[in-house]
């Protein structure tokens, strides 16, 4: 399971793919994040689920940034 959650093509391709999906007419996860930061009035469980569906691919990749980053320095 480690290897996968450090193999940062996987990790790309995951977000290019299901983090970005459906792309017209803009990416879902900017769409979302457009509305959250607009007040997120009358966003849903199923809005929220949504966000953590298509955002848990950009949190793994910002995830393998950061311990890239930390092992460099130490």
């Amino acid at each position: 399971m480690s290897k996968i959650l450090n193999d940062w093509k996987l990790l790309v391709l995951l977000c290019l793919t299901l983090g970005m999906a459906p792309f017209y007419p803009e990416p879902h996860i900017w769409g979302k994040l457009k509305w959250i930061f607009g007040g997120a009035n009358g966003m849903q469980l199923t809005d929220w689920f949504d966000v953590i569906l298509h955002g848990f691919p950009f949190i793994l990749l910002l995830r393998f940034v950061l311990v890239k980053l930390l092992v460099r320095k130490s």
